[in-house]
């Protein structure tokens, strides 16, 4: 029987990609290079050590630490005027907790702007173990951040279950052991894995066996 779930942050439970895409567009708009719908997609559910690699490859950008200065520089005062999480999402988090299901967050973004992120969203007291991408040696596909937040609970990976949205952390998850499911709030259908358009504490139950 599963017994814990591992949430991926944004996306799933954070509404936080479309306000990171016009951030990164922001700042890049600064150096001369125009952000694409396709280089968002692409880089979905990459670290930011990664999306600044593919993105030096296409702009004369800063180096990574003064690029993420400029990065927080927004971040910080955009997300907070305007970060909400996913009513499902939220609605799920505190039900699973009353029916004391462990869980934990493993996500491709630095700790910091994920504590961030659970703290301005009220979600942060019902997460027992989270892990960043700055955490672990190798992001998403990688299964670091998984194994990391399972370790972190204490539970092994095979009894955890993954909430996803991006397939590079679809693939991290299972890479990691854990059953995935994966959120998409627009329709569309993952090829590999379970997929639906909201998740719910009933939902997540059964998957879970209980």
């Amino acid at each position: 029987m599963l017994s814990a779930v591992i949430w991926d942050c944004d996306g799933v439970l954070v509404d936080s990609e479309p306000l990171a895409d016009e951030i990164w567009g922001r700042v890049l708009a600064q150096r001369g290079y125009a952000l694409t719908a396709e280089d968002a997609a692409a880089c979905r559910g990459m670290s930011d050590v990664a999306f600044h690699a593919y993105l030096s490859d296409r702009a004369d950008l800063l180096p990574y630490d003064a690029h993420m200065a400029a990065i927080d520089a927004l971040r910080v005062p955009i997300y907070e005027e305007r970060l909400e999480a996913f009513p499902d999402a939220a609605r799920a988090v505190r039900e699973l907790v009353a029916h004391g299901i462990p869980m934990g967050v493993a996500s491709s973004s630095r700790r910091e702007a994920v504590d961030h992120k659970l703290a301005l969203t009220g979600l942060g007291r019902f997460i027992t173990a989270v892990v960043g991408g700055d955490e672990v040696a190798t992001g998403k596909p990688a299964p670091d951040v998984y194994l990391a937040a399972a370790d972190r609970l204490g539970i092994a990976p095979a009894s955890c279950i993954a909430v996803e949205d991006a397939e590079l952390g679809a693939e991290a998850a299972h890479a990691a052991g854990m059953r995935v499911v994966m959120v998409r709030r627009d329709g569309s259908l993952s090829a590999d894995h379970a997929t639906v358009t909201e998740v719910t504490a009933d939902l997540i139950l059964s998957w879970m066996g209980r």
